[in-house]
Order: structure tokens, then sequence, then C-alpha cells
């Protein structure tokens, strides 16, 4: 398989999830520089030296070739010690966001999630974009096992006996064992399109939306936390131009997620009092 170095700005991480292989992997999707979807897989992000990590909203280089064993488009498996990371994210701001979005405008927004399916069925993709007219609700539900599983917790622990797979650095640090995530997440949202609204459920699996768990249940607690993860998800959210970043399960390439949010501010009116004056 021919190996190649590819530009992609970073769009989303998932939650870690147990690997046999690599102990924990996420699955990373973003954009090229030609303005196509594609997705990094399997990425040992907590794993990887601290130079080769990247963020959201930040252009990598790196190196690349088809995966062998997943026949979506998109995906391709990378070599994670061939990344070079620029040295900041893109910014956010007002300037930021709409640099953002003009990067973004290279790849369709669909106003209907069933648009995406649709284009799957047609071309194949896994990747899509999709702006909801409203956010009905988030779903916030116990997860059928609270704690890893025997063989997920062999997964994660088994990186002492993997050692040819890191450099003697990486083998030696100090990797926090994966937390389980003991809920899971959806939204249930519409989508307008000739009048007509249609309602949809997807889970979200984002980095960001267990990254937020963790932090919100440590600062208030197992009662506590609830609340302000609503706030954030339920309100500060929608009230934004969100679009959901979602892409299909390997296994099952017809059931999607949502792997990322994407929220920049909403286009404000120009100041009618303002243009009176001219």
């Amino acid at each position: 398989m021919a190996t190649f170095y590819e530009r992609v700005l970073i769009l989303c991480k998932t939650y870690p999830s147990p690997s046999a292989t690599y102990a924990e992997t996420s699955c990373v999707a973003g954009m090229t520089e030609r303005g196509n979807f594609i997705r990094l897989f399997p990425v040992p992000f907590r794993l990887i030296q601290d130079e080769h990590q990247f963020r959201k909203w930040q252009w990598i280089t790196v190196l690349m070739e088809k995966a062998r064993d997943d026949h979506r488009p998109e995906s391709h498996r990378i070599f994670i010690d061939k990344i070079e990371c620029d040295s900041l994210p893109l910014p956010s701001g007002h300037s930021g966001w709409h640099r953002r979005m003009a990067l973004l405008s290279a790849l369709p927004i669909y106003d209907d999630f069933a648009a995406a399916e649709t284009a799957r069925q047609r071309t194949r993709a896994t990747l899509a974009m999709v702006r909801p007219s409203r956010i009905v609700e988030l779903k916030i539900r116990p997860t059928k096992h609270p704690d890893w599983t025997a063989e997920e917790l062999a997964k994660l622990t088994h990186m002492q006996q993997q050692a040819n797979l890191f450099s003697e650095e990486e083998t030696r640090k100090e990797v926090a064992l994966l937390e389980k995530i003991p809920f899971d997440f959806h939204y249930i949202y519409e989508c307008t399109l000739n009048g007509q609204s249609k309602t949809y459920e997807h889970k979200l699996v984002d980095w960001e939306v267990g990254a937020l768990y963790r932090r919100l249940r440590k600062q208030h607690g197992s009662e506590g936390w609830e609340a302000p993860f609503r706030e954030k998800y339920e309100r500060e959210l929608p009230a934004r131009d969100l679009i959901l970043l979602l892409g299909t399960i390997h296994r099952f390439p017809d059931q999607w997620l949502i792997i990322s949010v994407i929220c920049p501010p909403r286009q404000q009116p120009e100041d009618l009092n303002q243009l009176g004056l001219f």
C-alpha cells in the first residue's frame, strides 16, 4: 500500500476506547487542504509523544496510507512518529471563526440527516456535517456496563508487554488508566426541510463530551455534574450556529454517531441604526 504525506485540519477526536493492539485508541477526523473529509485511525492519542500531539482546529502534516481493513473511503492509517503539528490551532473569536467556516465551506453541510444517509448510499461517504434546525433534548442514560469488562481492562493494561510498539521513553511513561464514562449521551434533534420537520437521535462520542463529564463530576460530585453539563449541551451550544459532524461505525456502516460538535457564533444582523447614517 503506497504511503504519502497529507496536511489535515483536525475537526474531531473521539473519546478513547480499549484496543487490543495499542491499549487505547481514538478515531480522528478532519479535512485535507483539497477540501476532502479524511478519517485517521487508530490513533493511540494519549500515548503519543508530546511533540506529536495535536488539538481540534490544528493543522498537522502526517505520513499515512489507505486503511487495509477499513473499506470506508475516508479511512487512513497514520504513522504516529511522522506527525508534524502547526504551532497553534486556528483561533476562535469573530475573525477566527470566519476563517474556520471559510475552510469548511469546501465541504457539504446538509440541512437534513436524511441527505447525509442518501449520500452514503450513493457515494459511500461515511463522514458528514448536518446543521439541525433545533436541538430537542439531550438524553443521558447509564451505560449497560459502568465499569470496564475484564477483556477491556486487559487491553488497557497490556502496554507494559508491548514495549516494541513505542519508544523506550514512551514505555516508561506513566499513563493513567483510561476512565470509563458510565453514561451514554444522545442528541435528539430536528431537521426542517421544505416546511417539514423530522426528528433524529444520535449518540455523542466526542472527546470533549467525556472530558466535560469528568471535569464537572470532579468539580460538583456525582450528584451535581448533570445540571451544568445540560446547560452546556442543551442551552449554550444550541444557542450558537450548531453543526453536527457525524461518522459511521466501522463494523456497522449504516449506523451513525456524532463525533464532533462544531459551534460557530450565530451571524448577527447589521445594526440598522448604523445603516441609516449612510
